[in-house]
């Protein structure tokens, strides 16, 4: 890295009284652009989801400044001092750990409060982890719902994959390492094993890992294996003709296993479903 060309490099910016929105490296830190650069050696100062990661990227590229720390833990009481300190003419930069700040972080309260304060937000954009696994996945990215990570809750956490079961757009996650397994088993009750994926592992690391075909595939894969690094899965829509015949399938099955629970034996309720639904037994006895 040319780092005088850098500290030639003529911009007005950072301007007084603005939170800049400042994308960092999701792993490789020669993915840094010169503007962000440029607004971390002259902010006032660097607001970090952890001050550890952003000095990684102060000690590669020879600068310092103030770095404070603003995550989950102490957002709520960090904002009212970030807000005054801008109002006073302050320049702050708001970085998460990697990717983009405001996802999946507290940084969206941070930029919603600076707004209705009538603070100038500008975003230095830079890489994400979610679209550079949906570009890399080879499915469908003109349309797509991105659901960060799933909600631990249960109930909401079915519906989510209720919904991602049944939609027609690719949908993109985000899941730590610990708990990929019992996403993927959840994923293929719901989706089937035979949906497409495609799960990313350390993007742009050196071990950067695109896995899968399906889920089926993608479950016997991580296996026998310890999941580490960062996690992002990428998931193919449902066929918009293939919806309506999906969602019988889930309510089949819903119903087959409410009568089993009764119950009712297995043969006996697959007997009875496929008889109200004019279906061969066989059929129903698979869903089980």
């Amino acid at each position: 890295m040319n780092n005088k060309f850098i500290s030639s490099h003529k911009s007005k910016e950072p301007e007084n009284s603005v939170l800049y929105i400042v994308g960092t490296p999701i792993g490789n830190l020669s993915d840094i652009s010169f503007r962000a650069l440029n607004i971390f050696r002259k902010v006032s100062l660097i607001a970090c989801e952890d001050t550890r990661q952003t000095s990684k990227i102060m000690s590669k590229y020879e600068f310092s400044n103030t770095l404070i720390s603003f995550n989950m833990h102490n957002s709520k009481l960090k904002i009212p001092k970030m807000i005054n300190d801008l109002n006073l003419g302050k320049s702050i930069a708001l970085v998460s750990d990697a990717g983009m700040p405001g996802i999946c972080d507290p940084g969206e309260d941070l930029i919603r409060e600076a707004r209705s304060n009538g603070i100038s937000v500008i975003c230095i954009p830079g890489p994400c982890a979610a679209t550079t696994a949906l570009v890399s996945s080879g499915l469908p990215s003109s349309k797509f719902i991105f659901e960060g990570f799933l909600p631990k809750n249960n109930s909401d956490r079915k519906k989510i994959l209720l919904e991602i079961a049944k939609n027609d757009k690719t949908t993109i996650l985000f899941e730590s390492p610990r708990r990929l397994k019992k996403l993927l088993f959840e994923l293929k009750e719901i989706c089937g094993g035979e949906r497409e994926i495609i799960v990313s592992r350390e993007l742009t690391k050196k071990f950067e890992e695109n896995i899968g075909k399906n889920i089926q595939e993608v479950i016997s894969y991580f296996e026998n294996k310890e999941v580490i690094g960062e996690i992002t899965l990428v998931i193919k829509g449902i066929k918009k003709d293939s919806q309506n015949d999906y969602y019988n399938k889930l309510e089949l099955k819903k119903d087959l296993h409410e009568l089993t629970k009764a119950g009712l034996n297995l043969s006996a309720a697959s007997k009875y479903l496929a008889k109200k639904n004019n279906l061969k037994k066989s059929i129903i006895y698979d869903m089980y």
